[in-house]
């Protein structure tokens, strides 16, 4: 524990005196309260509501479905292990990029409240795979070292794992300008990029087969995933953007569009996956729509981010907009309430 987190003082905290990083030594990390940054305190509320586990759901309807011969074409075989392959290590990622280099480089106690939540959600998330795999049946050698033989899952990956590597760097000091700037960077990669982009293919795809009552199990998980994953992204958003509005001297123009290279190329990457996923049609699912999908979703990062929208593509999924936005309703799979909370915080 450095001395910038810790030392004998009768020096109060207030929470004037507190920022998102880069404290200074009248600021103690341990010290939640008083509480200056409430957003971060609802996302952690907001987490801490909706807990969940993957082996309250029952994957009998989706064993018996994935047995029959019948049950799936190939080509939606192949889309459905793609994105069980994909998901199954990138919630590792963003796992370990959270623990290993965000929450060393965030230093208030709020954010770092929501982050330790956060990381026990990812660990969730991994748990869903496996529990995915392992009741379907699946080679578990294949779906977890997918994203290391499938070159379009493997650059997408890559591509996350390198803004983790240059803040791990022990030359970088988040206090000089080029530091903040890099610390940003790996935000905008995991929260904007891999669960804000990223993710976004899979959850349409899975939740496709979700609509005709397919995979009912997997897909109910995925649907909660989904939620989680929102939250998370728009805490990172909300996290960068507070940054950015103490350290106003970090969003230099020429900054601005290197961020904004930095996610079209993430878009690039995504088109690529889209094409080695869907090489056909299926599901009313395909590379054009799928790829429009993506772009709609980048404008809106881009907007939150108060960036210049870059494709001006509209929604092909419209019910996309409804699933994220369902609230305590019975959703489409009719199975359970959607908008899962605890037993002492839901409401009938």
């Amino acid at each position: 524990m450095s001395d910038s987190c810790f030392k004998m003082s009768k020096q109060r905290v207030t929470a004037d005196s507190k920022k998102i990083i880069n404290n200074d030594r009248t600021v103690d990390c341990n010290q939640l309260v008083p509480i200056k940054y409430k957003w971060a305190w609802n996302y952690y509320l907001d987490g801490c509501a909706n807990s969940w586990m993957p082996t309250e759901v029952s994957m009998q309807r989706d064993i018996e479905q994935w047995k029959d011969p019948k049950g799936f074409t190939a080509e939606e075989r192949h889309i459905i292990k793609r994105t069980f392959g994909f998901f199954a290590t990138a919630e590792t990622l963003v796992g370990n990029n959270l623990v290993l280099a965000v929450y060393k480089i965030i230093d208030n106690p709020e954010c770092r409240q929501y982050l330790l939540r956060q990381a026990f959600e990812e660990a969730i998330h991994v748990h869903t795979f496996q529990y995915i795999v392992q009741s379907l049946s699946l080679n578990e050698g294949e779906m977890f070292n997918m994203y290391r033989e499938v070159e379009a899952i493997y650059n997408k990956d890559q591509y996350a794992m390198s803004c983790t590597d240059g803040i791990m760097d022990t030359t970088v000091d988040s206090k000089t300008k080029e530091g903040l700037q890099n610390f940003i960077r790996n935000l905008v990669g995991f929260y904007v990029i891999t669960e804000g982009i990223f993710f976004y293919s899979g959850f349409v795809t899975m939740l496709s087969f979700g609509r005709q009552n397919r995979l009912p199990g997997t897909c109910e998980q995925i649907q909660y995933i989904l939620r989680d994953e929102s939250i998370h992204m728009n805490f990172g958003i909300d996290l960068i953007n507070t940054i950015i509005a103490e350290n106003p001297s970090v969003w230099e123009d020429s900054y601005k569009e290197m961020i904004i290279s930095f996610i079209k190329r993430a878009v690039e990457l995504e088109h690529k996956y889209a094409e080695e996923c869907l090489p056909n049609g299926i599901l009313g699912l395909n590379t054009k729509n799928l790829k429009e999908y993506i772009e709609y979703i980048a404008d809106r990062r881009f907007e939150r981010l108060q960036l210049p929208k870059q494709y001006g593509a509209e929604n092909p999924f419209p019910w996309m907009s409804e699933v994220i936005d369902l609230k305590k309703e019975k959703n489409f799979f009719e199975t359970r309430v959607t908008e899962y909370q605890t037993g002492g915080a839901l409401e009938w």
